[in-house]
């Protein structure tokens, strides 16, 4: 299984990277910030921040407070922040989810949805959260190949089978192994999860997909964490996850109805 983290791609922009960490750590402290707060949050050098917060307060997505030397998100993102609002709510269900499964487990908790033949890590709970530069164990932005990973299997377990078909010949998966994926997929469809080992066995994995439709990306909610924690107890944390992801299901489903 192929794992590909964030700062491993040449494509990425740190510096577009690092203002979009900016604006989502405003919206965690919901508060105008000094730069010594964020070079403090983020480890960067005082150098750095200045001149990332000069250049946006330059293209208007930040302002500066002179007399208390803070920043805070301009208005011109407030259309953007509404969009936002109307697509996923504006209780933050999604981290509360990660939050509480993450409580009740004590494990890591990861969403994750498909870029490409990956399973990427959109936000996670537990080690590698708010923001922890040495905390390298999980982290947003991560990468693993959707075949061959619980997540994938998760997510693959919504898809037709000529979608399956279709990625796994990208893949290069042999056509005479096409069967036999599908029908392991067929019986994470049926007991509506994935779950298997990584780490040379060490460590093991669960994961739920989010009903198709739920959001306007596909969503796959996974647990993950030393074999011999999380399997003697997998039946409570696979009951955990399902509760957790039928809540999250009927809330979105009452938010996209306006009720």
């Amino acid at each position: 299984m192929r794992v590909v983290r964030s700062g491993d791609r040449r494509s990425l922009s740190r510096s577009a990277t690092r203002a979009l960490d900016v604006l989502e750590y405003f919206g965690q402290v919901r508060r105008p910030l000094r730069a010594v707060e964020i070079a403090r949050r983020f480890s960067w050098h005082p150098s750095t921040v200045n001149q990332l917060l000069k250049t946006m307060v330059e293209s208007a997505h930040l302002t500066f407070e002179a007399g208390t030397k803070t920043y805070l998100p301009s208005p011109r993102l407030a259309r953007f922040s509404s969009w936002m609002i109307a697509t996923y709510g504006n209780d933050e269900r999604l981290r509360r989810l990660l939050a509480e499964i993450h409580a009740v487990s004590n494990e890591i908790v990861t969403l994750t949805t498909p870029n490409d033949l990956f399973m990427q890590v959109i936000d996670l709970a537990g080690a590698g959260t708010d923001f922890d530069p040495g905390d390298t164990s999980a982290e947003r932005g991560l990468r693993v190949s959707m075949f061959g990973s619980v997540i994938g299997d998760a997510y693959l377990s919504t898809l037709p089978h000529l979608e399956v078909r279709r990625l796994a010949e990208r893949s290069r998966i042999p056509a005479k192994e096409h069967d036999t994926l599908l029908q392991s997929l067929a019986l994470v469809r049926s007991v509506g999860f994935a779950e298997g080992p990584s780490g040379e066995n060490a460590v093991w994995s669960i994961a739920v997909p989010l009903p198709p439709g739920a959001f306007n990306v596909p969503l796959v909610i996974g647990l993950a964490g030393p074999a011999t924690r999380v399997k003697p107890n997998q039946p409570q944390l696979v009951a955990a996850l399902h509760a957790g992801v039928a809540r999250l299901a009927n809330a979105q489903v009452a938010h996209n109805s306006g009720t």
